[in-house]
């Protein structure tokens, strides 16, 4: 490493190498590219260059229909979101699949319920409620009496064979909740280009199922199950059962049939599952049987799992909806802006609470490793200080009080300064979190790069006035504060969380 116009010192020590970069080529060479394309600073990095490209398939969320939307749901739909938006943002062509649980014996059991205990009237004022009470009703019935649960045997054969008064009451089933979902996703900022279900698949898992005979891979046990060998060995001590002793198919055969399905009609180059780490075991088998039949972009697809969360409750008690935790955050976060002093200058108080609330249950839940459990505790995820979605959001505003518009900066000399460098080096790790993070299909990296990013910014705007300096100072500090508000935007994009402030509209809480 020599010394140049770039590198001014060069020195070693015990096992490291120390180096000072020239400052002002530091301010400007990362401030121009910031200026001239904002959108593109970081993810054009020659860093990125070297991964994959072409068409990401994502799946994620896939609720059950029949059923309010759970609490539950609300990691993989978060999480599939933002694998989705960074991959788009990286250059790949995206496609956001949503593989709703609208098939298997559950429907037998709803819809001889409904037909025991349903009403029509309630199913229209009430769907999903209504619904959710029949479930409830007949699982309580089928634990004692057997006769429920021959019923919910033979409804789900109607349906599997495609029985017209059956299939009608359960399309109804699936457009009801269908609408309910979409409401959901549109306050939560998320949007799928394509709603599938295993039963779209169903009638392709004969074909799937006489392809494994085919080939030699389905085997039928003593107990009359279909079952495909997995343990490599031929002794059938791992398999994956694919049809029941009845002759109803499983999740994992339409799932197969799903996989063959996309890649046919979507051509994908990478296909991505989003679920919670118990369904660990059957990714591996779905992939290990696609292998099997030698398909061997089976190897581009990636199971990414997440644990649970402890603890997620209202005020009313347990939680079991994810519209109640989207109804408290709201709640909670309007409550917190009405205590403030100036809350009559803010505009559009309920949206803004929605917006800042959404932004907070993100970046709880993506602080630690997807992989890891985690007790949620509203106090701490709705703190306005300390590393919370409520402080990025804050930040943001505080930032567009003054750079309120991109400027060009011609002279940099007053951003040598400690604090400057310190924000602009931190900037210059933009491009290497978004390869990590990549790689690893992991938001810490990101939420914890934005978290430092407004940590630095909230001391440099302290110690570094606009108001009373002279010109040039001032310019070149609003250049810096502008480059920083649109990282930090395009960061928290990349997170699923909507800025909820582009100009100035939650300045009052930002002086409390």
């Amino acid at each position: 490493m020599k010394r140049g116009a770039v590198v001014e010192e060069v020195s070693a020590g015990r096992g490291v190498i120390h180096f000072r970069l020239n400052r002002p080529i530091l301010a400007q060479k990362l401030l121009e590219q910031l200026c001239s394309e904002p959108d593109g600073f970081g993810v054009k990095s020659e860093l990125l260059r070297h991964l994959q490209g072409g068409r990401t398939l994502v799946e994620f969320s896939s609720p059950n229909i029949a059923k309010k939307f759970h609490a539950g749901h609300l990691r993989s739909t978060i999480i599939g979101n933002f694998i989705a938006n960074l991959k788009k943002a990286l250059g790949n062509e995206v496609i956001r699949v949503n593989y709703l649980g609208d098939w298997g014996m559950q429907f037998g059991l709803l819809g001889a319920g409904f037909e025991r205990s349903g009403s029509q009237e309630k199913l229209r004022t009430q769907p999903l409620e209504h619904l959710f009470e029949v479930y409830v009703q007949v699982n309580r019935e089928a634990e004692c009496d057997e006769s429920v649960r021959s019923a919910a045997a033979e409804f789900f054969r109607r349906l599997e064979r495609g029985e017209d008064q059956a299939l009608a009451l359960w399309r109804q089933f699936r457009e009801i909740t269908v609408d309910e979902y979409k409401r959901i996703y549109q306050r939560l900022g998320v949007h799928f280009d394509h709603y599938s279900g295993e039963a779209f698949h169903q009638h392709q898992t004969q074909n799937v199922l006489d392809e494994l005979m085919t080939r030699g891979l389905l085997k039928t046990t003593e107990k009359g199950t279909a079952v495909v060998d997995l343990s490599g060995a031929g002794d059938l001590s791992s398999y994956a059962t694919l049809v029941r002793s009845d002759g109803t198919s499983l999740y994992i055969t339409r799932d197969v049939a799903a996989a063959l399905d996309r890649k046919q009609r979507f051509g994908f180059d990478e296909m991505i599952y989003v679920t919670d780490k118990s369904q660990t075991v059957h990714f591996r088998q779905l992939f290990h049987i696609l292998l099997a039949m030698g398909h061997q972009w089976a190897e581009r697809c990636v199971h990414v799992a997440f644990g649970l969360v402890q603890g997620m409750s209202t005020r009313r008690g347990e939680v079991v909806f994810l519209e109640d935790v989207l109804e408290e955050a709201r709640s909670r976060m309007l409550n917190n802006m009405r205590q403030s002093s100036t809350s009559k200058e803010l505009e559009e108080p309920e949206q803004t609470a929605e917006r800042v609330g959404i932004s907070a249950l993100i970046v709880q839940d993506f602080r630690g490793p997807l992989m890891s459990d985690y007790k949620f505790d509203w106090d701490k995820v709705l703190q306005a200080h300390g590393d919370t979605g409520v402080f990025l959001q804050y930040t943001h505003a505080r930032l567009c009080r003054h750079a309120r518009e991109t400027y060009s900066c011609c002279d940099v000399s007053p951003l040598v300064d400690s604090r400057s460098v310190s924000v602009l080096q931190h900037l210059l790790r933009y491009d290497e979190v978004l390869l990590q993070s990549a790689n690893e299909l992991q938001p810490r990296h990101l939420v914890n790069f934005l978290l430092t990013l407004s940590h630095l910014v909230a001391v440099a705007h302290r110690e570094l006035p606009v108001k009373g300096s002279s010109a040039a100072v001032a310019q070149a500090r609003l250049c810096l504060f502008s480059a920083v508000r649109s990282v930090l935007a395009n960061g928290m994009r990349i997170l699923g969380i909507t800025p909820a402030y582009p100009k100035h509209r939650i300045q009052h809480l930002l002086r409390n």
